[in-house]
């Protein structure tokens, strides 16, 4: 660590809201230091500031609603917020720059990814626009962009997540800024994309000298690359110092239940081998998406999603499919239960083809197997009242709408919600609390399958270990069979009795997981466990009520 001068230092920042919010301050006292060649980490529930302390510093808080209402940002010893908007361009993007959380909403759709580089390069760089293209081509390559060249010429959508998220980099570190700040830069990507982004940053950084600002909810993140960690709770630090002894000796209550609300990555000891029935059985399964093109794309080739894909779901018992975005597991769940047309295949549910069905046939056994979506907001109406949304399947399906409704008030109270919220509206609750309505919907068909695709992806980690027991819970209470979709192998270790780990298209190892954890055969199974970000981190406090 540095001994030189801070990039970034804040002393006593408050950040005020809106009146009629429900607390004065989104930020009250923050004091916060970044060093050269430093990575701090903030860490925190939604709804502790994180974010709006990174728009602070940026000056693109949404005033005057949400305005600085004390304390100070010096940067390199100037007073940001003592800067014009003319200034502030000038800083932005040139000497603090941002990596935001979801790159697909700070990319411009309609733009190649040279022309957005070039945007910036133009800004504050001076030469020609060969040298600017050069300079962009470059930058793609230090992020290790397969085919540079390509990359700079095909628009956002033609390129996956995990580019994307380096094209953003590559955009924020392009002018070699003082002060990078990493707004959850990681959080829906792939465990092995995930420690190339990590180790990305951390490698740049450490070439440009550059402070970096990370902000994150996951521990994991934390434990592979922070030198220095803060935790907010509710705008207000409630701990910090360096990495080692925030993570390995939490002192305050809030620290010490974050901490224990990461799954651990030792599975729990295997059950015993299942005689119960089958209720699931996927029988080669295929699924090919035809080639599609235009204009500005060109002719994309046909993509093979699933091939020729086998498994069998226990009574009672939960499967997970894991494996890296593009390995299929969304499109396994989407044909199990008929979202998605198979090319070919069976899908037993209690001894009864689903692909087979007539659609009035189909309708009568959608209420064997439900889905929880990974968004509930997508997949919840907004204008409908939640006890309405969790009793539209049975009244569909012909019970009486009253009996429906107080059925939906008592999966309400399951779901750990009070029956106060049956009568609000999707928006007005938290994504966690939107987690459980999805949950409470699907279980209001009394289903023998649930399906949950990716349900705790976006959650905090505390709100995630909530959701995962409760589910643990109801699996285990009303004799529940789960297929769980996950890429974070945490969760995986935590919650599935068995896994199936799948890569482009195809099972490539299967197995009770505490034996595929301990002993992976397959070398791609081998590398999704060694990537898991801090992985040689044993968190010191656990929950002995987790899942």
């Amino acid at each position: 660590m540095s001994d030189q001068s801070p990039i970034l230092e804040i002393r006593d920042l408050k950040i005020a809201l809106p009146e009629g919010s429900d607390r004065p301050f989104a930020l009250d006292g923050l004091n916060l230091t970044v060093k050269p060649g430093e990575i701090v980490c903030m860490v925190g529930e939604s709804g502790s500031g994180k974010s709006l302390s990174a728009g602070a510093i940026m000056r693109l808080l949404p005033e005057p609603h949400v305005h600085v209402a004390g304390g100070s940002i010096s940067f390199l010893g100037d007073d940001i917020l003592a800067k014009t908007d003319r200034e502030m361009k000038q800083i932005r993007g040139n000497r603090i720059s941002m990596i935001f959380q979801e790159p697909m909403t700070a990319l411009n759709p309609q733009k190649t990814v040279g022309w957005q580089i070039d945007e910036v390069l133009k800004l504050h760089m001076e030469g020609n626009r060969a040298a600017r293209r050069k300079h962009a081509i470059e930058m793609l390559n230090r992020v290790h962009i397969p085919d540079p060249e390509s990359a700079y010429n095909a628009y956002p959508h033609q390129i996956s997540g995990g580019q994307r998220q380096r094209v953003m980099i590559a955009m924020a570190l392009s002018l070699s800024p003082k002060l990078v700040i990493a707004d959850e830069p990681t959080t829906a990507l792939d465990v092995t994309t995930q420690l190339q982004i990590l180790k990305l940053i951390r490698e740049l950084q450490q070439e440009d000298g550059a402070g970096v600002l990370f902000i994150t909810h996951d521990f994991g993140v934390v434990a592979e690359i922070a030198d220095h960690v803060i935790v907010l709770r509710q705008g207000e630090v409630v701990e910090q110092g360096a990495a080692d002894q925030v993570l390995n000796h939490p002192q305050h209550p809030y620290t010490q239940a974050l901490i224990a609300s990461v799954p651990d990555l030792a599975p729990p000891p295997p059950k015993p081998v299942s005689t119960l029935p089958v209720v699931l059985k996927g029988t080669g399964l295929k699924k090919t998406f035809a080639a599609k093109g235009g204009l500005l794309s060109g002719k994309r080739k046909a993509v093979t999603a699933v091939k020729d894909l086998s498994f069998e779901l226990h009574q009672g018992e939960t499967l997970g499919v894991v494996g890296e975005s593009g390995s299929g597991k969304t499109t396994v769940s989407r044909l199990v239960t008929r979202l998605l047309e198979a090319d070919a295949g069976a899908v037993d549910v209690d001894g009864k083809d689903l692909l087979a069905c007539s659609p009035s046939e189909l309708r009568g056994m959608r209420k064997h197997i439900q889905m929880v979506f990974q968004d509930p907001m997508a997949s919840l109406n907004p204008r409908k009242r939640v006890v309405d949304l969790i009793a539209q399947g049975p009244i569909v399906h012909g019970e009486d709408p009253e009996k429906a409704r107080a059925r939906a008030r008592e999966l309400l109270e399951l779901v750990e919600l009070s029956p106060a919220a049956a009568n609000r509206f999707p928006h007005e609750f938290s994504g966690g609390q939107r987690q459980r309505i999805g949950i409470a919907r699907a279980l209001a068909m009394e289903p023998k399958v649930i399906v949950a695709d990716e349900p705790v992806s976006a959650l905090d980690v505390s709100v995630q270990a909530q959701v995962l027991k409760l589910l643990a819970d109801l699996r285990d209470r009303m004799n529940l069979s789960l297929l769980f979709v996950t890429h974070d192998l945490r969760v995986a270790a935590q919650l599935c009795d068995c896994i199936i780990v799948m890569q482009k298209g195809e099972i490539v190892e299967a197995g009770v997981t505490a034996e595929v954890f301990a002993d992976p055969k397959h070398p791609y199974t081998r590398n999704l466990l060694s990537s898991i970000p801090g992985r040689h981190w044993t968190p010191p406090v656990r929950n002995t009520d987790a899942a």
